[in-house]
């Protein structure tokens, strides 16, 4: 990872930002800001949201200067997102940077504190000079996009009026609830009365990826959270999520990320 691949800056005072070709930028507004413009829209009531900005729109926070932070903006190169940590995530699949639109996310307060923590992180390793530093980032910009993409309001970004849009709104709130004791496309397909076929059909064409996928990453997610910032151990945290057993969590956790459970505890 090149120097300045990676760069995060608090919100302190008004920013304005033009054209870039190469760097990507995801605002999170935690308060304390009047209104973000970005490419001729204006959003306003953007208290714990986060934007995903495509280095070709320019954009401004409008906000009074003030002593404290209203957030943070991390900037990233294209080469940060190619990396392989990242790159076969979902959220990058969907293309947020290029969609054509900017979503918008709007966090719940638990997920709000938690991408707080995260992005405080990354600031302090980015100022730090420690061993492995890199992997650290990388890390936590991974647990940073599984989160933003478990809180995806789907119907920021597509018609209310398509009902198979619906279906996928409802699926994912479903797993939102029900994920660990649901580990099964077929378990979410019966609940929302539709076969498990058809419902994969309304996930690929909204969301560009599998029903399965969808559960993978709220269970990763979850797996990664308790890892990063629970003292319990494995063979707890596998029961918790549903798994039948602590060599199963190992074996879906090394599966989808390339490594075991224990390595994320000694980053």
């Amino acid at each position: 990872m090149k120097n300045q691949s990676v760069s995060i800056s608090q919100i302190i005072k008004e920013t304005t930002k033009k054209p870039d070709s190469d760097t990507y930028a995801v605002c999170w507004i935690k308060a304390k800001v009047n209104r973000i413009k970005i490419n001729g829209t204006t959003y306003k009531n953007v208290s714990n949201s986060i934007f995903f900005i495509d280095p070709k729109f320019n954009w401004k926070i409008f906000k009074k200067n003030a002593k404290t932070s209203s957030g943070y903006i991390l900037y990233l190169t294209q080469e940060v997102l190619n990396n392989p940590i990242l790159s076969n995530l979902h959220i990058n699949k969907v293309r947020l940077f290029n969609s054509g639109e900017t979503p918008l996310f709007k966090l719940s307060p638990g997920i709000e504190k938690r991408t707080q923590a995260i992005l405080e992180m990354i600031d302090e390793l980015l100022g730090s000079h420690l061993n492995h530093k890199e992997e650290a980032i990388l890390s936590l910009l991974n647990t940073f996009f599984v989160y933003c993409d478990g809180q995806c309001n789907i119907k920021s970004i597509a018609s209310n009026n398509n009902s198979r849009t619906n279906i996928v709104y409802n699926f994912k709130k479903l797993v939102d609830k029900h994920v660990i004791e649901y580990h099964n496309v077929s378990h979410y397909a019966k609940l929302l009365n539709i076969t498990p076929k058809y419902l994969n059909e309304c996930v690929n064409e909204v969301l560009s990826t599998s029903s399965k996928n969808i559960i993978v990453e709220q269970l990763l997610m979850r797996s990664r959270h308790r890892l990063k910032f629970s003292s319990k151990s494995i063979k707890e945290i596998s029961f918790e999520l549903g798994f039948s057993t602590p060599d199963y969590f190992s074996y879906f956790f090394k599966t989808h990320t390339g490594y075991k459970p224990s390595a994320l505890r000694k980053v």
